[in-house]
């Protein structure tokens, strides 16, 4: 009967390590380490045997820097004005932030615009709606964006 015997082995296995993965998946992370990004860049080796860097979704989280005359007056304090996908949090902005720039941002602070009513003669129309994140830096560093502007 060593047949019978092995299926029941099986199956206290496995919910042994159903029991585990649920210990696993149970344990609450704060908002603290959640926001703390010690995640390590991903790496994938290439054809040649060359290490290159792999983003993951932080470009399609940060869509471009914005530059107008009240940001550029924010680089003095610190801060830097992004424009945010719509569905994004802080703690993914902070995140993609550390991946593109190598920078762990002391503040997030995200602002959901309204766009602007238009009118083109007879017909009117409204912009899409859109996010901007303010991220504020550590003292000494910095991020070269308006390079060229």
């Amino acid at each position: 009967m060593g047949l019978f015997s092995r299926k029941t082995e099986d199956k206290k296995e496995q919910a042994v390590k159903a029991v585990n993965i649920n210990v696993v998946k149970s344990e609450t992370k704060s908002m603290k380490d959640l926001y703390s990004v010690a995640e390590t860049v991903k790496t994938k080796e290439g054809k040649s045997g060359e290490k290159r860097m792999v983003h993951g979704d932080a470009y399609k989280i940060i869509t471009k820097p914005l530059v107008t005359e009240k940001v550029s007056n924010l680089g003095a304090l610190n801060k830097y004005v992004f424009v945010v996908a719509k569905n994004t949090n802080k703690i993914e902005v902070a995140k993609a932030i550390k991946e593109i720039y190598g920078i762990k941002p002391v503040c997030v602070n995200v602002i959901r615009m309204s766009g602007k009513k238009v009118r083109y003669g007879r017909i009117s129309g409204q912009k899409k709606d859109w996010k901007k994140a303010i991220i504020t830096l550590p003292k000494g560093e910095t991020i070269k964006i308006y390079e060229g502007v």
